[in-house]
């Protein structure tokens, strides 16, 4: 689906030398006991010199048998889990040591990095071959999460040691809960910062709080923050009613089927709960039936588990208006599919309208096509505008994260419910959490293509040569209103490694750009030193006019009137094979926007590869034509080579606005 290729494209370029890329993954540990993805293949080298870091050993991880040429570093952090938990860790409950026994660490690091699995899947489900986006790098994990979370403190210092470890990228499927916090109080944002400023990319989660506004996390222009998006790859398992009617749905349920046999259909809030939460359904009215359960609260797969506990058949999980047409498969215990909000109304309408109604669930395993179109950008996927910084277009790129194979723990069942006792090798699973490593292997990639580039280039070449077409050439949906996604959705699209190995041109940035533009946002040098670790470059004798002056790939124009203009400033670097290109511009203007550029050009000379631009979003002044609070557009430098997109995002002044700082 990404058109990673070993014949063509970035794979190739990146492989053209020993790899020495470093992928740092902070999460929930790792599993490498009996995981193919985590043995070197065939030709991998040494760890590289660049390295310092290494493995841990404790009781249950043993790093001599469990580490290797692919797996060279495992650590955990937990002094600030402790300090909340007020006591030590119960090892009867979890492993005190970098071994995963949750699965989400595993899975991410496989996601990233992991080495070719043939003959993977998950059941009889998405069999093939699994293999990380970066192969040939290695993976070191730092575990900073446990069974009550991840603790501020551990993440920070995890993210030091990973930086002194010698990491290139950091890849962190972790965010805060609700509104991002300010900057000088996010410690993602504070451990970016300085990775950033040594030169490692950092690649985190938008958070899972879709699709309202406002709720995307990790939103320091420094970090490179990524939504989830769908694949072309489905898991179909039909609704079949009595009365003839089929409705599509998905499932990766693989124990005994359903024969094609009609059973009774119930509805869980005539049963109890209309939720299925557990221990509320009423076993007589549901023992041997279909139970139709609604999406929300409790976890999709206990649902399932509810029902089985009340001796139910089968179970029909109906999206609400907040998951719209989102369906995620998930290995139910008990015979089931998820239908979209649509689907679902009918279905009820059905059971509370027809006398004794019947259905049945037909599984038809794993389907790759155009059917629905991919991608789309899944409903939870946390969304735009920018909290804290308005001026910032957030998420930056979409990457797959719904219904993802990748490498499983040994220590948990697959849908992580004390009552499965299954246990795989591989597991298929969703959010942001899975789409964030796929960005943090092609980072790790485009390093290796390319070592002279900064965070902000990789960033940058991803951003700016994202598409915004799905595979049926119309712009990627949002599945959570069925219509056209947004930049404040998608960002600035979804990731196309190969068109990224050449971008053409970059906007590139440093710490000091990143100085300015926290001055800019008004915070003082004794906040910003937080972020330095050192006062006398957080003296704010640098400011931008305003901050979405940062040299960023992006815009979003914030403004206070209908007669309002914002110009921002921009610069380029040349990056392509031809020193003296010349690119024009193409202009999508925003719905009672004109956007104008100046120069009308940019001429390179080959002396000099970095040209400025200043860009004007002015409002038309006619209020008529805006009857939405935000209104978005596109500007594309292009030399007849390469199309070097930015999207454009006005807000209203109608809108009302985000925290300041």
């Amino acid at each position: 689906f990404l058109h990673l290729t070993e014949a063509a494209g970035l794979l190739p370029a990146a492989a053209g030398s020993a790899s020495s890329t470093v992928v740092g993954v902070l999460d929930t540990g790792l599993y490498p006991i009996g995981r193919g993805s985590f043995a070197p293949a065939a030709g991998l080298g040494p760890a590289p010199a660049s390295f310092s870091g290494g493995c841990v050993s404790t009781r249950s991880f043993n790093a001599s048998a469990y580490c290797n040429s692919k797996l060279i570093g495992a650590k955990f952090f937990y002094q600030g889990y402790e300090a909340a938990l007020g006591h030590h860790i119960d090892e009867t409950k979890e492993s005190k040591s970098p071994l995963d026994t949750e699965g989400h660490g595993t899975h991410t690091a496989s996601t990233a990095a992991g080495s070719p699995v043939a003959g993977a899947g998950l059941f009889n489900y998405a069999k093939g071959q699994a293999v990380g986006m970066d192969p040939g790098a290695r993976i070191a994990a730092y575990k900073i999460c446990w069974k009550s979370g991840c603790y501020d403190s551990d993440i920070l210092a995890a993210m030091d040691e990973a930086v002194a470890d010698g990491v290139n990228v950091i890849s962190l499927s972790v965010g805060a809960n609700g509104y991002a916090p300010s900057f000088p109080r996010d410690s993602i944002a504070i451990g970016a910062f300085h990775a950033v400023s040594k030169g490692i990319v950092v690649s985190c989660s938008a958070g899972n709080s879709g699709p309202g506004e406002y709720t995307a996390v990790n939103i320091a222009p420094w970090i490179l923050t990524v939504g989830a998006s769908t694949i072309d790859r489905e898991f179909p398992a039909d609704v079949v009613l009595g009365d003839g009617r089929v409705f599509g749905g998905v499932s990766l349920y693989a124990g005994d089927p359903l024969n094609s046999t009609l059973l009774p259909l119930v509805f869980a809030g005539d049963c109890g709960s209309r939720l299925c939460l557990m221990g509320e359904l009423d076993p007589k009215k549901v023992s041997g039936k279909i139970v139709v359960c609604e999406r929300g609260s409790n976890a999709r797969v206990e649902k399932g588990a509810a029902v089985k506990l009340a001796c139910g058949a089968g179970m029909i999980l109906a999206n609400t208006e907040d998951s719209g047409e989102e369906l995620i498969a998930d290995s139910h215990l008990v015979p089931a599919t998820m239908v979209g909000q649509k689907a679902g109304d009918k279905i009820k309408h059905y059971v509370q309208t027809d006398p004794s109604p019947t259905a049945t669930i037909a599984f038809r395993g794993t389907v790759i096509g155009k059917s629905p179109s991919a991608p789309q950008v899944a409903s939870f996927s946390s969304r735009g505008p920018n909290y804290r910084a308005p001026e910032i277009l957030k998420p930056d790129v979409i990457a797959p994260g719904v219904n993802i194979l990748a490498a499983w723990t040994g220590a948990a069942s697959p849908t992580d419910l004390d009552i499965d006792s299954r246990r795989v090798e591989f597991n298929i699973i969703s959010g942001t959490s899975m789409s964030c490593p796929h960005v943090s292997g092609l980072a790790a990639l485009l390093r290796q293509a390319h070592p002279d580039w900064s965070p902000a280039a990789i960033k940058s070449a991803l951003m700016t040569t994202a598409y915004n077409l799905d595979n049926s050439g119309e712009t990627i949906k949002d599945l959570a209103t069925g219509v056209e996604s947004t930049p404040f959705v998608r960002g600035a699209g979804h990731v196309d490694p190969n068109s990224a190995l050449d971008p053409g041109l970059v906007y590139d940035a440093g710490t000091g750009d990143y100085v300015a533009f926290l001055c800019t946002l008004g915070y003082p040098p004794p906040l910003i030193s937080i972020f330095t670790r050192d006062a006398s470059v957080a003296n704010c004798s640098r400011k931008f006019a305003r901050s979405g002056d940062l040299n960023y790939p992006a815009f979003a124009a914030v403004f206070s009137s209908y007669k309002d203009s914002v110009t921002n400033h921009r610069v380029v670097r040349n990056v392509g094979s031809n020193s003296s290109a010349v690119y024009e511009p193409k202009i999508v203007s925003p719905d009672g926007v004109t956007v104008t550029v100046s120069p009308s050009k940019l001429a390179f000379d080959g002396k000099n590869s970095t040209l400025a631009y200043e860009i004007t979003i002015a409002a038309s002044g006619n209020p008529v034509i805006v009857d939405t609070k935000y209104s978005f557009g596109s500007i594309t430098w292009s030399d007849g080579m390469h199309d070097v997109t930015s999207p454009i995002a006005v807000t209203w002044p109608s809108s009302g606005g985000a925290a300041a700082m």
